[in-house]
């Protein structure tokens, strides 16, 4: 597991020609865990980031100057919902995804208003959302679906 941090890293606006490397990266993020559940399909991962692709709610990752990852934080009823998240595996486990998390969670809780997210069963991702204080809503044997409650402004997060 890496220890050191990625220093240099930033947010910037999807746009529609990033959509190949997100799907890429998915298809390689998703795939040990996919694959445990018996659930890979080469190209049904790729298609299902490409079918619900909204780039206005999407940001890319780059790391010292290279694409590493993307987040998408879309509206969605009474609050958001957080979707493709991923990043690079080199790059996981150094604290970006952990201060990007905390950071996007900030905002939603500046406008009060709860996030969603379903994470497979077994992923180890989902340590990473409970330690930023999503909490179980209901599971199926693929999916945990968690919800994140607003916190008050001076409640802290651990990350």
């Amino acid at each position: 597991m890496p220890t050191s941090t990625v220093q240099a890293w930033s947010l910037r606006p999807a746009t529609a020609e990033d959509l190949d490397v997100m799907a890429e990266l998915r298809a390689v993020v998703m795939r040990p865990d996919l694959e445990r559940l018996g659930r890979y399909d080469e190209h049904r991962v790729r298609q299902r980031l490409r079918d619900s692709y909204v780039p206005e709610h999407t940001s890319v990752v780059e790391a010292d100057g290279a694409f590493a990852g993307c987040v998408t934080l879309r509206p969605f009823e009474d609050g958001r919902v957080l979707e493709n998240f991923y990043l690079d595996p080199a790059l996981q486990g150094r604290g970006i995804g952990g201060a990007l998390l905390a950071g996007l969670l900030a905002c939603t809780d500046t406008e009060g208003v709860p996030v969603r997210l379903q994470v497979l069963q077994g992923s180890d991702a989902r340590r990473l959302y409970e330690r930023h204080g999503f909490v179980l809503e209901r599971e199926d044997a693929v999916d945990v679906y968690m919800v994140r409650a607003p916190r008050d402004r001076g409640m802290p997060v651990t990350s």
